[in-house]
């Protein structure tokens, strides 16, 4: 997908004489790459059935948009343990008929109900805007940040990290669903949760002490305002030269009572009179984890290669979370904080750090402005032309330090706001268009 070329994909399918294709996808670009996929076997006149799964997929995405472009059985998989039902059907010429049958009539239900959900209005933009959310700011005192620009953090103390690790979602990786501690002593899981912990401890305990992976970071804060729905950066202090704009999208789905949001709501707008800022971080936990993983993976032990890349991934997490911390702190407006881990996890504390291509901002593309402006390569933190970072344990976002400021689903936009977001980002409709697939309330 976003890492494998297709070509690359299909051609090892043919020449390994492979009875299926399966395709994963973790972040949002890799689900248009899916549909582009599924197009080249068609093209191809490939026989294999195509199997979707991966957290950023889903049943009705597979309906509409990726089995509509190819003749053969596509079918979504939920998660892994479901796998081998399916391709035990696929493979099955007797039971493969009745599985595509079903299959294809239970698509066709999801995208009549996606063409009804579409035909539901949004508010045009114009109106959006006018129904935006409005903090008070003449009530709040916007604190400055200590220091402008970015800083490196060389060499984050991955012992310190290990304490921010949510082993929450560390399980949920694993497909074991349940909070933790609770899920330890759960009747179906437990079992399998507590030998998958005492490995995971084993393992991280190698990793902090023989310092196995590398952890850095890049953290800064600019002078900003908004703008409509841009976030503008300034030079300094003086606000008069521009550094660069981040457009914003807004909510336009009707919900009575409640505003219309976007993250631009949170800074304080250009004409107001109130001197405001924003943050900016980075930070990786997978340097020296594709060595590492390699090691385990030429050892023929699949279960510490996926072990490793599991654990980067929450200390990669844990990273956002410990630096966050230290950001508040520069920041001036969380030096009294005493809400402990748990509060951490729960996110207790004010101020948001929502990451582009996640609910509130899910254009990927963004991030290549935020590592710019942050200069994440000197820390070896990268971006793929899909949007994916590399290494793949690794965060990236904004910070915003008003109280008021919180996180939110932006939902389906509509043509005139994807025309309007274009323009402000630069882009032709049908590059913007690719980036919000899965948030366009109309086909393309």
């Amino acid at each position: 997908g976003v890492m494998v070329p297709a070509k690359m994909i299909l051609d090892t399918a043919i020449e390994e004489g492979a009875d299926l294709v399966g395709l994963s996808g973790l972040i949002t670009p890799s689900l248009d790459e899916m549909v582009t996929v599924a197009k080249e076997m068609e093209r191809r006149g490939m026989k294999q059935p195509l199997l979707i799964g991966g957290a950023t997929t889903s049943k009705p995405h597979t309906a509409v948009k990726i089995a509509p472009t190819f003749g053969q059985p596509v079918a979504h998989v939920k998660d892994a343990s479901l796998a081998v039902n399916v391709v035990s059907d696929l493979l099955n010429p007797e039971r493969k008929l009745l599985f595509d049958e079903q299959n294809r009539a239970g698509q066709e239900e999801l995208r009549v109900k996606h063409a009804s959900r579409n035909a539901k209005k949004l508010r045009p933009i114009s109106l959006a805007r006018e129904a935006a959310f409005t903090p008070d700011w003449s009530s709040h005192s916007l604190p400055k940040p200590g220091f402008l620009g970015p800083q490196i953090l060389e060499d984050l103390p991955l012992a310190k990290l290990s304490r921010y690790i949510d082993w929450t979602f560390f399980f949920t990786a694993w497909e074991l669903k349940g909070k933790f501690p609770q899920i330890l002593e759960d009747q179906k899981y437990g079992a399998a949760a507590r030998e998958l912990y005492e490995n995971a401890q084993e393992m991280l305990r190698d990793i902090v002490q023989d310092r196995l992976l590398t952890a850095r970071a890049v953290i800064g804060f600019w002078p900003a305002a908004s703008e409509t729905d841009d976030i503008i950066l300034f030079k300094d202090e003086e606000r008069e030269e521009e550094l660069l704009r981040f457009p914003m999208l807004r909510q336009q789905k009707e919900l009575e009572g409640e505003p219309s949001r976007s993250l631009a709501d949170f800074v304080a707008p250009l004409d107001s009179g109130h001197a405001d800022y924003i943050g900016a971080f980075g930070v990786t936990a997978g340097l020296g984890a594709g060595t590492l993983a390699k090691k385990y993976q030429d050892a023929n032990d699949d279960y510490s290669s996926i072990m490793v890349k599991a654990l980067a991934d929450r200390l990669a997490e844990a990273g956002a979370e410990y630096i966050h911390k230290r950001a508040r702190g520069v920041w001036g407006y969380a030096n009294d904080e005493a809400i402990g881990k748990r509060g951490l996890i729960d996110e207790v504390y004010h101020g948001i750090r929502p990451a582009f291509g996640y609910p509130a901002c899910p254009d990927h593309s963004l991030k290549a402005r935020l590592l710019d402006l942050l200069g994440t390569h000197s820390i070896g933190l990268g971006l793929t032309e899909n949007g994916a970072m590399t290494p793949a344990a690794s965060v990236s976002g904004l910070y915003f330090a008003h109280p008021e400021a919180h996180y939110f689903q932006l939902g389906r936009v509509g043509l005139d706001q994807v025309e309007d977001y274009s323009r402000r980002m630069g882009q032709t409709l049908t590059e913007t268009e690719r980036w919000l697939s899965p948030n366009l309330s109309y086909d393309i």
